[in-house]
């Protein structure tokens, strides 16, 4: 073979391989397809033998904003296209997706959308048993056993999916207001659907599929572990990268922006929440999201934020001095906070409840307390709330960060994953001094998956006192042509 021809079949290589790449864009492989099914399974067990489920999918968007699919669907398909719908079949155990037809002119803008014509790629990529155009969810939803009573049970969500970086408890929220607003008053989206099949099979008990679903969330698999994992590692990166960054004068957003630009060379998809960094009082205000005031000497700053990775969440929250020194003051409540978290875990176990757990840590912190002075008793007596205080045993982390599925009440089980966040307030002072960790319950015990984080007083200071990416890179006076 001579070198023109063999440069000719290279160049036709090199032209090929980048477009096979950019055609798999239209599948995740973070799970195998067996996770999936394995899934799907859980859900048949659960509905039993005389019922069916149905599951939609996230609706389209407009322009040019980039899709999400909803927790639920991606949690059992694995599938991205919009206006997608998922039938499991209880008496056959069998599962049905239903997928719009292509549109070639979204995909010559935006790449590659699985369809109804993949029937045979889809089925290999995803273990479903038979992929149907969207026009056939009526036509088998008759036939799933209402010709010949009784009709099966129909389970679906009733409660609102996530769709993007909102928690069950902000979306519950917005259909309250939007319950509330005369101009509004639209109903939600699943409510939407219910009302549809029952005004077109009323034979059918309607059920809600979404306790199932969320105890199933709730308990992490090894490959949601090791994503949420990796998640959490982002989260570290970030604010340790902010902390590097902290100096008086920069801007609260400025913070934000080093820790994004980390979130995004890691392979983070966005922001799982609205970075919440507080200077001085700001952090008082739980959810500060407005982030444009300048960091003030003598002041802590909070920094709660963490990416949207792979569909899945963490949440870790560190505060520091932004002069890069604790103040006597600042050093023995914080001190408190971060004996309240080794507290904390040091209970943490499967077996015991969140109530055994804050019971057990608060015995600690009174003994810790015992000897203790603070320069102002108003510090005394927030420290001495803060051991009164049941919300330092939070909630569960999974593909939101205020994940599903309940962490109180109930017998902690390896697997599930939830933060620890102890904290304080100093009303008078407007003051609000808070940590917060990502625990994974174990087969013997805890794992602190945010322990890498600077918390002590020493690995703080000395972190801030390193260069960070600010200094290297400072932000351009603007307008440039001034």
């Amino acid at each position: 073979m001579n070198i023109k021809a063999l440069f000719s079949i290279l160049s036709i290589l090199f032209l090929t391989f980048p477009a096979l790449s950019q055609e798999k864009n239209y599948h995740k492989t973070d799970f195998s397809k067996e996770e999936f099914a394995n899934r799907r399974a859980k859900i048949f067990d659960a509905i039993g033998n005389q019922s069916i489920a149905v599951i939609q999918g996230s609706g389209g968007i407009p322009g040019v904003s980039v899709f999400r699919q909803s927790n639920s669907f991606y949690y059992l398909t694995g599938v991205e296209s919009p206006h997608a719908f998922l039938l499991l079949n209880g008496k056959n155990r069998r599962s049905t997706l239903y997928l719009p037809h292509r549109d070639e002119g979204m995909e010559n803008n935006q790449g590659k959308v699985l369809s109804a014509e993949d029937a045979d790629l889809v089925k290999d990529l995803t273990g479903i048993d038979n992929v149907k155009g969207i026009e056939f969810l009526s036509r088998d939803l008759s036939g799933s056993g209402l010709i010949r009573p009784l009709a099966p049970a129909l389970y679906t969500e009733f409660s609102p999916v996530e769709s993007g970086n909102d928690s069950r408890d902000e979306l519950l929220a917005k259909q309250i207001m939007a319950a509330s607003d005369p101009w509004d008053g639209a109903a939600s989206r699943e409510a939407q659907f219910i009302q549809k099949i029952e005004s077109r099979f009323p034979q059918f008990e309607i059920k809600d599929l979404t306790p199932i679903l969320d105890g199933m969330r709730l308990i992490k698999s090894k490959r949601e572990i090791e994503i949420i994992r990796e998640a959490t590692q982002i989260a570290g990166m970030g604010i340790i990268e902010a902390m590097k960054a902290t100096k008086a004068g920069v801007f609260e957003y400025q913070l934000g922006a080093v820790a994004k630009y980390v979130f995004t060379l890691h392979g983070a998809m966005g922001d799982s929440y609205p970075a919440i960094i507080g200077g001085g009082t700001n952090a008082y205000m739980g959810h500060y999201f407005h982030k444009t005031d300048k960091l003030v000497d003598g002041d802590l700053v909070l920094m709660d934020y963490a990416p949207d990775y792979k569909y899945y969440s963490s949440d870790v929250t560190r505060i520091w001095p932004v002069n890069g020194k604790f103040t006597d003051e600042q050093r023995a409540l914080y001190e408190f906070i971060v004996e309240y978290r080794d507290a904390l875990f040091r209970y943490i176990k499967p077996g015991v409840t969140s109530n055994e757990v804050l019971d057990q840590a608060a015995a600690d912190m009174k003994k810790y307390l015992e000897g203790k002075t603070f320069l102002k008793p108003s510090h005394l007596k927030a420290v001495q709330e803060g051991i009164k205080f049941r919300g330092h045993f939070q909630h569960p982390v999974g593909m939101i960060v205020h994940d599903v599925g309940r962490v109180h009440g109930v017998k902690l089980q390896p697997g599930m994953i939830f933060t620890i966040d102890p904290m304080i307030w100093l009303r008078e002072e407007r003051l609000y001094i808070r940590i917060e960790d990502v625990a994974l319950v174990t087969e013997n015990g805890v794992e602190n998956m945010s322990a890498f984080v600077p918390t002590t007083i020493e690995e703080v200071e000395k972190t801030i006192a390193e260069k960070g990416m600010i200094e290297e890179r400072p932000a351009m006076n603007l307008p440039l042509n001034k």
